[in-house]
């Protein structure tokens, strides 16, 4: 089935920008959200009209492949078949006409590829000026080596009540005062948590990554030490430090990939922003350019 690209770019857009940025289906946004989702999708589509009829648009081809890939990433947020199709129809598309817009989408982003061509290479010299005018942005967060042991709490087993389970982790809690290095042994038989399998094994935790009151637990204790029990919404855990590691500063040579990786994507947004705006520019009038 053909499809109006403005008609079906606008419904297409809507139905991409409500799971990017809200999770959802369309029929399922908020008035606001519905509203914030259409002024993106209009700005989105102007600037792929721009993008289309540039000259740098000429002779970009869209493989049959390509569109494939992109239809089964989308395929691949829903459960089924079904429920992707329902999706569809509920926007007013159908999977021939998905496909035409996905072309289209690929195409716009060819040609933005194709832009950039020309630019020069991201060099270590631009690298390092970056890195040692930046320090501030490459400091390594200080790190935990850390195990854990989790009961949890579930009053629909007699042995996760509450009262069960604060007595289970406190007997563990006693075994281990008298013989810490038992940690992974315990963990391995009494933990309720998948790192169970390895021991109680969190690897190295940095700041964000575990329940605010079990990291204030593990970042408060030294090398060798175990912490007093700590409840979250999970359960009651036991917390073992194994080893320290403070912040310190990535060297160059530990984020110069990554890096580089970066400063060339800033590089072409920058450049491709540049060219946008100069698309949407409007043409002078017969009387300007008369008068010029």
């Amino acid at each position: 089935m053909s499809i109006d690209p403005v008609a079906g770019g606008a419904r297409y857009q809507l139905l991409k920008i409500a799971h990017e940025r809200f999770g959802c289906d369309p029929a399922a946004l908020s008035t606001p959200q519905r509203e914030q989702a259409e002024r993106i999708a209009g700005r989105q589509l102007q600037l792929e009209n721009a993008v289309l009829h540039s000259a740098e648009a000429c002779g970009v081809v869209i493989a049959d492949e390509q569109v494939d890939e992109a239809w089964a990433q989308i395929a691949a947020r829903y459960e089924d078949p079904l429920a992707l199709r329902k999706a569809l129809a509920d926007s007013g598309l159908d999977e021939a006409g998905l496909r035409q817009l996905l072309a289209r989408e690929l195409k716009v982003e060819t040609v933005l590829q194709r832009v950039c061509a020309g630019l020069p290479e991201i060099t270590d010299t631009d690298v390092s000026l970056y890195y040692f005018n930046h320090p501030e942005r490459f400091v390594r967060p200080a790190t935990r080596l850390a195990r854990h042991i989790l009961i949890t709490i579930n009053e629909d087993f007699p042995e996760n009540g509450r009262t069960s389970a604060w007595r289970r982790i406190n007997l563990i809690a006693e075994r281990l005062l008298r013989k810490p290095q038992r940690f992974a042994e315990q963990a391995l038989k009494h933990s309720e948590c998948p790192s169970a399998m390895d021991g109680g094994n969190l690897g190295l935790v940095r700041p964000g990554m575990l329940y605010p009151q079990l990291e204030a637990c593990l970042f408060a204790l030294r090398a060798g030490e175990i912490g007093p029990v700590v409840e979250t919404p999970m359960g009651f855990h036991l917390v073992f430090c194994e080893a320290i590691h403070p912040a310190g500063q990535l060297t160059l040579q530990e984020v110069l990939p990554h890096l580089r990786e970066k400063l060339r994507a800033r590089q072409h947004e920058r450049h491709q922003r540049a060219w946008l705006a100069g698309l949407l520019q409007p043409a002078p009038s017969r009387m300007e350019a008369t008068h010029d």
